[in-house]
């Protein structure tokens, strides 16, 4: 019981409280005050829902305020590990359940803290198509954020991810070529964090193809530095088939480790939901490369 007072004591002192699993997840800002590089107000946040299947998905909007939602898995299964997740949506919107909370809660099935972060959305008037600043300041701020509370979250800081789906996906591709330069001031201390992910989840990545050439779009510099790197496409996908062949041979000719899976079929927007495609293997394939990777080890948190 004293542990326990003391850890609620502890959390409340940080400013939030990962919740156990099966309960409510923690929320938390990306930001301690306004975030930077927004000079126009999008309105207020939205959430909408669309038909998609046999389930909707939840579209949310004008996101203005960064936060990260935190599930944990539970105690006997946590390994250490943690994800950050950036649904996808066009930079317009985000697909907040298909490819956030579900996929949170999938990692924590397998041991690993799902952090789904809600970036800025849609893109701000004047920013370049395909790669508007703002959400990559919120992608490397969480990265330094979740890496600078990774004693409190019960996480390792040696091994913190990000996946990403679509938009997020190239997101994250972008996250993990670019650690180099910060895109924003140092707001706090938390800043003083690395912002390189430790591994890459790239899910039908979207804007990686080069649109006049054979290579990848300019902001995604693969180097040997990259983390490692798996990605999964359907080879019928119009949007993300050539631009994850073209990140996959140029993680391979940069010395990096990384595996793709083309699926036969499966189109866009797959997420994770079951389906007779194949792609619907993915989050298996996933699993077992985090594991191969030493990546769902016993938990090895400070």
């Amino acid at each position: 019981m004293v542990h326990l007072l003391l850890s609620f004591g502890l959390a409340a002192a940080l400013g939030f409280a990962p919740s156990p699993a099966g309960e409510k997840p923690a929320t938390i800002d990306v930001w301690p005050g306004k975030p930077p590089g927004d000079k126009v107000d999008v309105g207020e946040e939205k959430v909408t829902e669309i038909k998609s299947g046999a389930s909707p998905v939840m579209l949310i909007t004008n996101v203005s305020r960064p936060t990260l939602t935190i599930f944990k898995p539970a105690k006997d299964l946590d390994t250490g590990a943690a994800v950050i997740i950036a649904p996808g949506g066009g930079y317009n919107v985000l697909a907040w359940d298909l490819e956030g909370e579900e996929v949170a809660r999938w990692l924590t099935s397998v041991g690993v803290t799902g952090i789904v972060l809600k970036y800025r959305v849609p893109r701000r008037p004047g920013s370049p198509s395909g790669a508007p600043p703002q959400a990559e300041m919120d992608a490397q701020r969480a990265v330094s954020l979740v890496r600078s509370k990774a004693k409190e979250l019960g996480i390792d800081p040696k091994r913190i991810g990000m996946l990403g789906f679509s938009a997020g996906g190239h997101l994250t591709a972008w996250t993990c070529t670019n650690f180099d330069k910060r895109s924003y001031e140092p707001a706090d201390d938390a800043d003083k964090e690395s912002c390189r992910p430790d591994f890459a989840v790239l899910i039908y990545p979207a804007y990686l193809a080069e649109k006049d050439g054979d290579g990848l779009s300019p902001e995604i510099r693969a180097t040997k530095e990259t983390p490692p790197t798996f990605i999964a496409v359907a080879g019928d996908d119009k949007v993300s088939a050539e631009g994850s062949v073209r990140m996959y041979l140029a993680l391979r000719k940069a010395g990096v480790p990384a595996e793709l899976h083309e699926y036969a079929s499966g189109g866009h927007g797959f997420g994770l939901r079951p389906s007779d495609k194949p792609c619907s293997t993915w989050p298996r394939l996933c699993a077992e490369w985090m594991k191969a990777r030493g990546l769902l080890k016993a938990n090895a948190a400070p």
